[in-house]
């Protein structure tokens, strides 16, 4: 009997890290009413330093900054004694590491704090219980970077603070699905009539009689036009991203060097080998749902790399690879002869940007669900897929173990990430035809993160 294909891991990318650095880790407590006198503190004085942190300002990077930095470029700027270029590879490695983790030290809390800040006065969501478990796991972490030594002055001690990352790291690694559960409580709680929508009043009744039509059946409530909310779940997502990016490249820089690579970011990465990649992911997940995948033929600079971070890029090609494989499934039918998906590569050597374009003929998106599709909570799939989802990929930001249409957060993700070094992602869609999705990355690597107050 033909049944589906076998289930394969996903391929990797050149960098290959341990579990603890691919963001895989245990689901965060749920501890109410959290104590902080383990860390010898109370509640006011924890709440103190973390105003006092959120009033400092964040230092964003830039992509070469982090390259620069991870090679030994800025070394100077700590070490003021003359830097031998004679000098034992080990040496220079260790005050590498050791000029990395003690920017950590400075930086990290002043993140942490400034999204603690924002998880304590988003409207109504602050008090969805997912959400406060987010901000105690947040509130920890804060404190465990507080104990640490503000000047990391040796190998000894900076290997201490590895370790201490490492956990910080795997800690954080279900907060994504952990703060979708927080928009699935709020929703709920705005149908129930437990809570008004932002704007109360007109707005709030609005929500309930959608919520509850006549019929005595339920309809999913306008979430997506909650903007305060989204607004806010586009700051945390694009700070997590900057956090995990500045965690991750220093983990990876411990790590035994990878040709080509600058802890996670590669100088050569191929987007022609990227995108082959989720190719191959989409369509073993499109065949496993379907029992066939279209065609995808790409086309453009096949030869042309630059720096960028593999693992990002893969994210972004894979989500828009899925999304045009199941519209075009979904419009054509299951057993038709389906249109190839076309990829173009487009760069030249006075293009600011590289330029990836992704088309279908999947049908379109209605105008009027244009704007929807960067909610965080917009999606076509089954109410039970997402509460499934929602259940049990806890640990996970993204996967081929997903279903193709899941929480709706693939394409605001997928933008975070390409914005996040000053890059972006549009979508063009014609209603009864098809969608263009077009990813913008630049070549340069010199935008610095946008990183949010």
């Amino acid at each position: 009997p033909v049944g589906p294909p076998p289930r394969r891991p996903p391929p990797q990318s050149p960098r290959s890290f341990p579990p603890q650095y691919g963001g895989a880790g245990s689901a965060p407590a749920s501890p109410a009413d959290v104590s902080y006198a383990s860390f010898g503190r109370t509640n006011e004085e924890v709440a103190a330093l973390i105003r006092k942190h959120a009033h400092q300002p964040q230092t964003s990077a830039s992509l070469q900054t982090l390259m620069k930095t991870g090679r030994g470029e800025y070394l100077h700027k700590t070490y003021r004694e003359n830097l031998a270029e004679e000098e034992n590879p080990k040496v220079a490695t260790d005050k590498i590491l050791t000029q990395v983790a003690g920017f950590l030290r400075h930086e990290l809390p002043i993140r942490l704090a400034h999204r603690i800040h924002d998880l304590e006065r988003v409207s109504n969501m602050r008090d969805m219980p997912s959400v406060r478990t987010v901000r105690d796991l947040y509130v920890t972490s804060f404190l465990d970077l507080l104990s640490v030594d503000n000047r990391i002055q040796n190998a000894g001690e900076e290997e201490k603070f590895a370790v201490l990352l490492e956990g910080i790291y795997e800690r954080h690694a279900g907060v994504l699905v952990q703060m979708a559960r927080g928009a699935f409580e709020l929703r709920a709680a705005i149908r129930s009539g437990a809570v008004s929508p932002p704007g109360g009043g007109a707005a709030a009744e609005a929500a309930k009689a959608e919520a509850a039509p006549e019929g005595g059946g339920t309809t999913a409530v306008e979430f997506d036009q909650l903007e305060s909310t989204h607004a806010f779940l586009d700051r945390f997502y694009i700070s997590r991203i900057g956090i995990r990016v500045l965690i991750g490249q220093y983990l990876a820089l411990r790590q035994p060097p990878v040709e080509n690579y600058v802890g996670i970011i590669c100088s050569r990465t191929s987007p022609y080998e990227i995108v082959k990649r989720a190719v191959d992911d989409a369509s073993f997940m499109c065949t496993r749902k379907y029992g066939d995948a279209p065609e995808v033929i790409i086309t453009g600079r096949l030869d042309m790399t630059f720096p960028y971070v593999p693992t990002h890029l893969h994210y972004i090609m894979l989500e828009l690879l899925k999304n045009s494989m199941r519209a075009t499934v979904d419009w054509h039918g299951v057993d038709a002869d389906y249109p190839p998906i076309k990829v173009v590569i487009a760069d030249g050597k006075e293009n600011e940007d590289v330029v990836i374009k992704v088309s279908d003929e999947g049908g379109g998106i209605p105008r009027s669900n244009m704007s929807r599709i960067w909610s965080y909570l917009f999606t076509t799939a089954d109410p039970a897929i997402q509460e499934g989802m929602i259940a049990f990929n806890e640990n996970v930001d993204h996967s081929i173990d997903s279903p193709l249409a899941g929480l709706g957060y693939g394409l605001p993700i997928s933008r975070s990430y390409a914005r996040y070094f000053g890059g972006d992602l549009s979508i063009m869609s014609m209603e009864g035809y098809g969608t263009d999705a077009f990813v913008y990355l630049t070549r340069l690597g010199n935008s610095r993160e946008p990183l949010p107050i």
